[in-house]
């Protein structure tokens, strides 16, 4: 067993950003990156109410709107079990990331720009998983749910970790992606031009953002958002083309046995 990677002193040997990507350790000999007109435009802000589902405004108005494909289940897991998944998770090696992450993966190789997906190198998810995906599966939200895929990331405000706006990807994974937040609070951002909403994220939540929320609005972590050590947990499932009927279906049942084993470690 592997165990935790310590960080380097060296600011350039312990960064992982690459182009307009930046750290707080990376500032320090590449500089900030500039705003273009386009990012300095005037933003409309919104707060997710999870009861009423609607996006209300930040400005004290009354404006609002119904802001479907975001779930927020609190307390998913437990003191206890949080305790036990960071002890488990700290154990295996975190990488470095870009923007001042740290990631485990547990998941097939994939080329997103060939679209092809590699299978020899996947060992399945971790064993820790396991019962968090039986539990996940007993919300209607996530009836069928079977992940073939798990990041952990780890957010550290001494590093300035954050995620850049961005959808994911929709040709291998499918219409729900699900996200485990441990050890602090933080705020997801959904954007889509100049409206933002902001989705507070409990400690011990769990967050699923299907639908609209997934293929139309963007979302990120700013840099502003991390204000203690921060360890989320994303799980996603296949497309339709790497399901029983689609072009890739072989593949997909292959990926399928694989992760659901729940024998994993990171790739």
């Amino acid at each position: 067993m592997m165990m935790m990677a310590a960080d380097s002193s060296d600011g350039a040997a312990s960064c992982a950003c690459k182009g307009i990507r930046r750290c707080l350790i990376c500032e320090s000999f590449k500089g900030k990156v500039q705003l273009d007109a386009t990012e300095s435009k005037i933003v409309h802000h919104f707060v997710y109410n999870p009861e009423l589902r609607l996006a209300v405004s930040e400005d004290g108005s009354s404006d609002s709107f119904p802001f479907p494909g975001v779930f927020l289940w609190e307390d998913f897991i437990s003191e206890k079990e949080e305790k036990e998944l960071i002890n488990t998770m700290d154990q295996d090696q975190w990488n470095q990331s870009q923007s001042g992450r740290r990631k485990q993966d547990f998941g097939p190789k994939v080329n997103f720009k060939k679209r092809k997906v590699r299978v020899s190198t996947f060992s399945g998810l971790p064993a820790s998983s396991q019962k968090l995906v039986l539990r996940m599966q007993q919300e209607p939200t996530l009836t069928g749910f079977q992940p073939v895929e798990q990041c952990n990331l780890d957010y550290d405000p001494e590093r300035g970790s954050a995620i850049d706006p961005h959808l994911d990807d929709s040709w291998l994974w499918g219409e729900r992606l699900v996200t485990v937040n441990m050890l602090s609070n933080t705020t997801l951002t959904m954007s889509l031009e100049d409206v933002h909403v902001a989705v507070r994220l409990p400690r011990r939540s769990l967050v699923v953002i299907h639908g609209e929320a997934r293929h139309q609005w963007k979302h990120a972590i700013h840099r502003e958002d991390v204000h203690q050590r921060r360890v989320c947990s994303t799980y996603r499932e296949l497309s339709e083309e790497f399901l029983p009927g689609g072009q890739q279906a072989e593949i997909g049942a292959q990926l399928l046995d694989i992760a659901l084993n729940f024998r994993g470690s990171p790739v």
